[in-house]
């Protein structure tokens, strides 16, 4: 079920790493295939789009644009408990992103010298929302929102259209909810493809979100050596799991579960130094994974994942910032005081009554997460990605003449003349 490594041998940090593989694959015969597509769109536009989208969703539509009607009929096709829960994690995501709307603070560093640095909506972004083995309607309120709250003039929606060329009814409203009213029934490479180049129906963007399959990671990746912004590197989803026996081992269980059903490539490991915590979440794993819809998806992400023994609590929060999981749960005695020292992760929750999910749906935090072990150095999506952040300075006469000598020096050190007289010519009229 987890495949469990014993570490407690180990008194300190293994040298090389603690050896936790992600699952990978050679990419190269995939990177062929999807750039022809985006070479195509880009070429071709609309028309390689309706070519794609009947190849790979089995549609042709003559229309890729959702219609103001489809949009508002959506509301009418969702339950009223669906519509309220939605409504409630937009509410919380809004006001926790809120408070990241930076004010502007003019700092006057010395008499004279004033400086100040404002953020401005990038003026067009695209959404990517996966529509295929889960409609992942959630993800429009975690990008939207923060979008609409940076300033974004343009915010273009992309979604693969099902059988009969339409989007799920949770999408469109979920949208409308955050605002966004240009949609369009696009799915995989082909919609990345528009977002990054345009074609005669959908804008050129200048910057992608968005998670998805291989394909769409991989597009996003080719687009971003174009020079076109994404908004960060991806991977498959993981969680790990920290756990002393505090811990309820059904809820550390269920948590693992709600990760390994996003994909069969997905990774959950487990973090202990007791044996028997890991016998309780392996025992309540096989009795739980039976309940599960996505079963047969699990089952082959569990093949991913590891269950980790280690001697003591100081190499456990070693192990876990090493692996800089996407998402780390602490469910342990003194949660809060280990969070403390947790500097490689994309979303922490701590205790045993934060579990993963609260933070997928409708907590307030941001779903968008850095994977793959780029929590090192990436943080997870927030208002600020989605503005550009400009400095100003404002500069008296009298500024000017306190600061100009020691620029004049510089930039003459520098071999920099023109510099130099930028500054003189002013202090000599």
């Amino acid at each position: 079920m987890l495949e469990t490594i014993d570490l407690r041998s180990l008194s300190t940090p293994p040298a090389e790493g603690w050896g936790i593989t992600r699952p990978a694959f050679d990419n190269t015969i995939l990177q062929q295939k999807v750039k022809g597509i985006l070479d195509d769109v880009k070429q071709n536009g609309d028309a390689a789009i309706t070519k794609y989208t009947a190849q790979f969703d089995g549609v042709t539509m003559a229309k890729i644009a959702a219609s103001k009607d489809e949009i508002e009929e959506a509301a009418s096709l969702l339950s009223t408990e669906l519509k309220q829960a939605i409504q409630l994690a937009a509410n919380n995501i809004r006001t926790f992103h809120q408070k990241q709307v930076a004010k502007v603070e003019v700092i006057e560093t010395m008499p004279g010298v004033q400086c100040w640095r404002k953020s401005v909506g990038i003026e067009k972004v695209g959404l990517y929302i996966p529509g295929g083995t889960a409609p992942l309607f959630s993800t429009i309120l975690m990008l939207g929102i923060p979008a609409k709250l940076a300033g974004c003039k343009e915010i273009v929606l992309c979604s693969p259209p099902n059988k009969e060329g339409k989007l799920h009814p949770a999408i469109l409203y979920a949208a409308s909810v955050a605002g966004i009213t240009q949609v369009y029934k696009v799915g995989g490479v082909q919609a990345i493809a528009a977002l990054a180049y345009g074609t005669e129906t959908i804008p050129k963007t200048y910057k992608v979100f968005g998670p998805g399959n291989q394909y769409v990671t991989c597009a996003k990746q080719l687009i971003q050596q174009e020079g076109i912004a994404i908004d960060m590197p991806a991977g498959p989803s993981e969680v790990c799991v920290l756990a002393d026996v505090s811990a309820n081992a059904a809820y550390v269980a269920a948590d693992l579960l709600s990760q390994a059903e996003h994909g069969i490539d997905s990774q959950v490991v487990l973090v202990t130094c007791e044996e028997e915590v890991i016998e309780g979440v392996v025992a309540e794993l096989k009795k739980q994974v039976e309940l599960l819809s996505r079963k047969d998806i699990a089952l082959k992400a569990l093949t991913n994942s590891k269950a980790i023994i280690v001697k003591n609590i100081e190499l456990a929060i070693n192990m876990v910032n090493e692996y800089a999981a996407e998402h780390l749960i602490i469910s342990c005695q003194y949660a809060s005081e280990i969070g403390d020292r947790i500097v490689n992760a994309g979303s922490i929750f701590l205790g045993n009554y934060s579990p993963e999910s609260v933070g997928d749906y409708a907590s307030g935090t941001n779903h968008t997460l850095p994977t793959n072990g780029f929590a090192r150095a990436y943080s997870g999506v927030s208002v600020d990605s989605f503005v550009k952040k400009i400095t100003f300075q404002h500069l008296s006469k009298s500024g000017l003449e306190s600061i100009g000598k020691a620029v004049i020096e510089m930039a003459t050190a520098e071999g920099l003349d023109a510099h130099a007289n930028a500054v003189k010519v002013r202090l000599s009229s």
